[in-house]
């Protein structure tokens, strides 16, 4: 790897360098217990020796203690759990014919599908080259016959918490084998649980060791993570059990070198445009052609779908200038691909034929790839626990490595690169997710209720809101209560009542017209504003147009045709107030936590030429659709803000705050601007004045909003200036000027939203 080069070219643009020095290692002998076939089986992969943080681990899960392994990126997790589960079930094959015995079985939980195959294709084999065990991953990829070979024959299931949720769990007597016989859980990359995500999930974990308590095991649970912060605390609130953390990181790394990139200031591509800084998007697919050009093994992560079609077709057309033979070995990676799709390109990348690859972060937590040179993050993650997590996929065979974070246009990109100080050196972010969520909690204890019938003892394994909830659900209908306990009582099934991922429903497919074949999915909670009739969409690089949305069905038909031009969704937004739950007051100030009805319709959408100017904007008639969340709200009033505000101004000051705090708020909560939503009005119906809200993007709430209310002092003065230093005149999108805005960012007040936040933060206590 030669990124000296790299980062002498664009010198202009990096503002800082921070070295990441080698680390030796600490070994230790491998413990007497293990069996010497998984000891051979290792020994060929090429570790005879264990590092310290590892022998410690295995030594909690010999004795049975459940464990946390929370150390960096690549430094051999996935042996803590592999060691004992393989242990377990080569010492068990032996008595798989004894009649009545328990043969021992393992579970392996990974956030994504790509993980599992990942994590199957790396189980250590015998001499002979064999399988140590019989093991399968099973998932929504998986046939029937799949299936129906792991539940009568796996020793070793590999799946993901939906595949629990929706399958292993509400059909647990037909995989009753694998049920009776865990030894281990297995929960990896267990930072990934957060927000609604992370809740669903802490009931998915608390089903799962019911059913298998039911069943007659008490499997010891592993997670692992390399990212997580307070590990004891999260994994104890995400388990329900009695968790120890292993911490102390062991594993050799060769130095990193990390590159804080800003893209330099641009034009506005048309008078109608905010100036802005040359795409983070143009600039990565300038440096994934430079890194390929050096045979730089390099990995590049864009926030969206589009974004990394962009920058792979951005690189194959520069490299095809100069070196006809080395666009072929640049790709996309990126949810909605087929299952086949996604299995080439792995293994693609893996081999070393791909030298380039531009991932949406379907692939931050799906494959560990050996070789990697340099991984280039476009725009923050959203969290600095994703930040590492992607930079660590590079140098992983002890290597120097590379790590660059190109900047976007937008307020906490801008903040980041220009404070290194304040993240570089920062623990990571405490997981946040809230598992007494009534829209989380119901759902899951309707599906124990139809797994097994909920007693009164059950009610503590899912917490303090859990008799709430059971008596909601006898009031409804939809449980009895009988001398067994609750049952459910309808005939379709209570899983299907929870959505693990927050999307909003089923995918919707995208069909091409011509051929009837599947092109993609694209979620439901976002479907509107991508696939509506009209709408422009681009698949692997191909430009597709929508001609039918059917959102009953869920299915989007398109055509192949690149018109020209890219289409954006216009929406409407409108919050009322449920509940207030707290209130804090300073001078004229109040901010209120709360409860809110969130309605929202995709109403248009426009068309604008790649120069960025105006085709045309065209109606639509979709449904609206309203989401109950929590949300933080501050009100002004009406005589404070004739003070500081012309009355014409209001709209556009409150406006160009709204964004910028929702584009701060993940400075200080563990989310990004894409978890979130907002609403400014210069006179809200239930407040009857002046009203910014800031609310969480999924039904119930994920404990985001919240923890702004709890740091509102700083969020605002954080917010207020962010935009005061921003070098722009009017507003931009380091500052005001949000991606996600449906109301194509109009109006705008930068000077105004100063002003307001003056307003706001006078009397305020210090931070």
């Amino acid at each position: 790897m030669e990124p000296d080069r790299v980062l002498t070219r664009y010198a202009d643009r990096i503002l800082h360098l921070h070295e990441v020095p080698a680390r030796d290692a600490v070994v230790e002998p491998w413990p007497e217990w293990v069996d010497p076939r998984v000891r051979t089986a290792f020994a060929a992969q090429g570790v005879t020796h264990l590092w310290a943080h590892q022998a410690e681990a295995l030594a909690h899960v010999h004795a049975g203690r459940h464990v946390v392994v929370s150390t960096g990126t690549a430094s051999g997790k996935s042996l803590t759990y592999q060691v004992p589960a393989l242990d377990a079930l080569v010492r068990g094959r032996a008595g798989d014919a004894i009649r009545g015995h328990r043969a021992p079985t393992a579970l392996y939980l990974a956030p994504t599908k790509a993980l599992a195959a990942d994590q199957l294709r790396r189980l250590p084999r015998d001499e002979d080259g064999a399988p140590l065990v019989r093991a399968t991953t099973v998932d929504g990829d998986s046939s029937l016959d799949e299936r129906s070979w792991a539940r009568d024959h796996a020793q070793l299931v590999l799946t993901n918490p939906d595949t629990v949720h929706h399958t292993l769990l509400p059909g647990h007597e037909r995989w009753a084998r694998l049920f009776a016989g865990l030894r281990i859980v297995v929960v990896d990359e267990c930072h990934h649980y957060r927000g609604v995500f992370g809740a669903h999930v802490a009931h998915v974990l608390r089903r799962l060791l019911r059913v298998c308590a039911h069943h007659g095991s008490q499997p010891v649970v592993v997670l692992s993570s390399a990212t997580v912060s307070e590990p004891e605390a999260s994994a104890r609130r995400l388990t329900g059990l009695d968790v120890v953390a292993v911490t102390d990181d062991a594993s050799p790394h060769g130095p990193r070198t990390i590159a804080l990139w800003e893209p330099p200031l641009v034009g506005a591509a048309h008078p109608s445009q905010p100036p802005s800084r040359r795409s983070a998007g143009r600039e990565a697919a300038d440096v994934l052609t430079d890194l390929v050009l050096d045979r730089t093994r390099t990995l590049v992560f864009s926030r969206s779908r589009r974004g990394a079609e962009s920058i792979a077709r951005g690189a194959q057309e520069r490299l095809g200038e100069v070196a006809p033979e080395l666009p072929a070995r640049v790709a996309t990676y990126r949810g909605g691909y087929l299952p086949e799709e996604r299995r080439a390109l792995e293994d693609r990348l893996r081999s070393g034929d791909l030298l380039g690859l531009a991932a949406t972060n379907a692939l931050e937590l799906g494959v560990d790839v050996s070789g990697l040179d340099a991984v280039v993050s476009v725009g923050f993650p959203g969290t600095r626990a994703a930040f590492w997590q992607q930079v660590g996929r590079a140098g992983r065979d002890g290597q120097p490595s590379l790590g660059v974070l190109v900047a976007r246009d937008e307020p906490i990109d801008t903040f980041l690169v220009h404070h290194p100080d304040a993240w570089l050196g920062a623990p990571v972010e405490a997981t946040v997710f809230d598992p007494d969520n009534p829209y989380v909690l119901g759902p899951h204890l309707a599906a124990a209720a139809q797994e097994l019938p909920l007693t009164e003892a059950d009610l503590a394994l899912f917490g303090p809101r859990a008799r709430e909830g059971v008596d909601a659900l006898e009031a409804a209908g939809w449980l009895r209560r009988r001398t067994a306990g609750w049952f459910w009582t309808r005939r379709d099934r209570a899983a299907a009542l929870a959505d693990l991922r927050g999307s909003g429903g089923a995918p919707v497919q995208i069909v091409d017209g011509p051929t009837g074949r599947l092109v993609g999915t694209v979620d439901a909670g976002s479907a509107d504003g991508e696939v509506h009739e009209g709408a422009v969409y681009v698949h692997q690089g191909q430009v597709h147009v929508v001609d039918e949305y059917d959102v009953e069905e869920g299915v989007a038909v398109v055509h192949a045709e690149d018109p020209g031009w890219s289409t954006s969704a216009r929406s409407t937004t409108e919050v009322s107030i449920v509940s207030t739950r707290r209130t804090r007051r300073w001078g004229a100030t109040t901010v209120h936590l709360g409860e809110v009805d969130v309605t929202s319709q995709v109403v248009s959408f426009s068309r604008r030429r790649h120069d960025g100017s105006l085709v045309g904007e065209e109606p639509l008639d979709l449904p609206s659709r309203t989401l109950r969340t929590v949300a933080t709200w501050w009100t002004l009033p009406p005589d404070v803000v004739e003070r500081v505000l012309e009355r014409t101004d209001v709209p556009g000051a409150a406006h160009a705050a709204e964004h910028a705090a929702i584009g701060l708020l993940p400075l200080l909560a563990t989310c990004d601007r894409w978890d979130l939503g907002g609403l400014s009005t210069a006179v809200h119906a239930d407040t009857g004045t002046l009203t910014i809200f800031v609310h969480d993007g999924h039904p119930g709430g994920a404990g985001f909003a919240e923890r702004g209310y709890e740091v509102v002092e700083r969020w605002l003065r954080v917010t207020r200036a962010t935009i005061d230093d921003c070098e722009c005149r009017d507003g931009c999108p380091s500052c005001v000027v949000s991606p996600k805005c449906g109301n194509f960012n109009e109006p705008l007040d930068k000077a105004g939203a100063v002003r307001l936040l003056d307003a706001l933060l006078d009397g305020a206590p210090d931070a």
